[in-house]
């Protein structure tokens, strides 16, 4: 009657006391708290996963980086590395061998020459799901190494390498994948095909001109970007030293590449130098080649 009472008086009091008991059974029953949790928030038991044994002699993938082209078309020598997310007993990294095919730990032989990424890693899920070996598996397909479909990039440029081609590549795009050109790029890009033959395409052409003077890129082709020209200014100008030489330059854009003569410089006395020998009587809109040296003398008064 007491308790009755107390209840009925103070309802918070109740609530306390009923749960405090609450919580002394479920500390007596083993296994209570946990079920009883479980109940509570609607938890459901993970989903059971398909057994799968160690493999042993597997190396450890690292992270894949930005190399992981889905569209690129895999060959022969290209290594690539395959894991199954969430499963550390499945990672491999293997190399295409010459029929084709590279050897994966569980589902043996499959075949990756002239596969996408994004291919191959469909056909790898497809074999573990048929072998039994993964119910629903979430397979990573990483190129590691290629050494099939890709041009060389080498010279002035901001990334020079290798560079993977996952489809037909104007000569521009390249270059754009490559980080674009330095500022100490020369005019001219060089083209050399896997046969040996060069072609060299100016980069105005490339930006405003048509496929001719853009052309494709083929695997194994390779691409390099030489250093611009130099010549040298020294005397009564406002930027001494060495600037790079662009096509068609003149002496006097020569020397306005410079900023200009100085306060005490003179458009008069200017003398060019090529070889180590100055060259009498240089007109100011004659060309400048490269390594030449131009000396600007102050004036008299």
């Amino acid at each position: 009657m007491i308790m009755q009472s107390v209840f009925r008086r103070t309802p918070r009091i109740a609530v306390a006391v009923v749960a405090a008991i609450g919580a002394m059974l479920l500390t007596l029953i083993p296994g209570a708290g946990a079920g009883a949790l479980a109940q509570t928030q609607g938890a459901t038991a993970p989903p059971a996963t398909a057994p799968s044994g160690p493999i042993a002699g597997t190396p450890p993938a690292p992270a894949a980086g930005s190399n992981a082209i889905e569209g690129y078309v895999i060959g022969v020598g290209d290594v690539i590395e395959v894991s199954v997310l969430g499963r550390e007993d499945y990672k491999a990294r293997v190399q295409v061998q010459v029929d084709g095919t590279v050897q994966l730990p569980l589902i043996k032989d499959v075949k990756a020459l002239d596969r996408t990424v994004l291919q191959l890693r469909n056909d790898i899920r497809t074999a573990l799901i048929q072998g039994q070996y993964f119910n629903d598996p979430a397979v990573s397909v990483v190129v590691a190494g290629f050494s099939s479909r890709y041009v060389t990039v080498l010279g002035e440029v901001a990334t020079p390498g290798l560079m993977p081609i996952d489809r037909p590549y104007r000569l521009s795009e390249i270059i754009a994948r490559a980080g674009g050109l330095k500022p100490t790029a020369a005019d001219e890009i060089r083209l050399t095909r896997s046969t040996g033959e060069t072609q060299t395409y100016d980069i105005k052409q490339l930006a405003s001109g048509g496929n001719a003077q853009d052309p494709s890129v083929n695997p194994t082709d390779r691409i390099f970007v030489d250093k611009v020209a130099e010549f040298y200014v020294t005397g009564a100008v406002n930027a001494p030293g060495v600037h790079p030489l662009r096509a068609n330059m003149t002496l006097r854009m020569a020397i306005a590449r410079a900023g200009g003569v100085s306060a005490m410089g003179s458009m008069k006395r200017v003398k060019v130098f090529r070889d180590g020998k100055q060259i009498p009587k240089y007109g100011l809109e004659q060309p400048i080649q490269a390594g030449d040296s131009i000396e600007v003398g102050e004036r008299l008064f």
